[in-house]
């Protein structure tokens, strides 16, 4: 269940150099986190491109189209890349943690013992909500370590999040 409506698989790596998947079952965004996304990306160049233009035509700031310009260009690329970004997100359940991956340049592998988690808590937006995504967040008392996950179903993240509460309680740790 916890794999409805997501992508089909982690990318696997290319090359060398980079971090390896391992093995075990790769858990999936939603595929509507792609939307979200795309949407709250594109409300934000609207305003931007709006911004722009009112400052060039009511102020005759004509400079002002070099910094929306740019603005405009970088959010475009990640607008262009969000699909690939977010087929790189990925988790899996382990026997001992959570392991989470993500990023294509910057990759990020982190794993949290179920023992250390102190907090798991669901959030989602007015968008989210829409869709019918979450995101969920394990808090762990080291602030590196916090792992956020999003682009869940709403029904995969209270999964999680209930199974990810009763392994913590069985392997809870002392200080």
């Amino acid at each position: 269940m916890l794999d409805a409506g997501t992508f089909a698989r982690v990318r696997e790596p290319r090359g060398a150099a980079r971090l390896p998947l391992g093995d075990g079952t790769w858990h999936q965004l939603a595929k509507q986190y792609v939307w979200v996304q795309l949407i709250a990306n594109g409300i934000v160049l609207l305003i931007v491109l709006a911004a722009t233009l009112f400052v060039t035509l009511f102020l005759g700031w004509t400079w002002a189209w070099f910094v929306g310009g740019a603005i405009v260009a970088v959010m475009l690329w990640g607008i262009l890349i969000t699909p690939r970004q977010a087929r790189s997100f990925g988790y899996q359940l382990r026997t001992d943690d959570l392991v989470f991956r993500r990023g294509i340049l910057w990759q990020r592998v982190v794993a949290v013992p179920y023992g250390r988690m102190q907090l798991v808590d669901i959030t989602h937006g007015p968008l989210d909500r829409g869709f019918g995504i979450a995101q969920l967040k394990l808090v762990t008392a080291a602030a590196s370590t916090g792992v956020t996950i999003p682009g869940l179903t709403q029904d995969a993240a209270e999964r999680l999040r209930d199974t990810l509460i009763e392994v913590a309680e069985t392997r809870r740790t002392g200080l």
